[in-house]
């Protein structure tokens, strides 16, 4: 199997340029993995606010934070 469409490496290596796969896709690779990587950060972003968020409404009561200090 080839990915490069060379079925034999008897040939001058010279005049064989690049032999990676997915060749002329790595503009479309660059793309997807900044749109992964931002997305990723938003998801993080908004599930962190979340967390930020419950925890800050469970602080306001003082009685249950007292109980769980002495607790342990």
């Amino acid at each position: 199997m080839s990915t490069i469409g060379y079925e034999s490496w008897a040939v001058d290596l010279a005049d064989v340029g690049a032999i990676y796969p997915f060749q002329g896709a790595e503009v479309l690779m660059v793309i997807l993995g900044v749109a992964f990587w931002i997305g990723w950060h938003r998801i993080q972003f908004v599930r962190e606010a979340e967390h930020l968020e419950n925890a800050k409404k469970r602080a306001v009561d003082h009685e249950r934070i007292q109980e769980s200090v002495e607790r342990y």
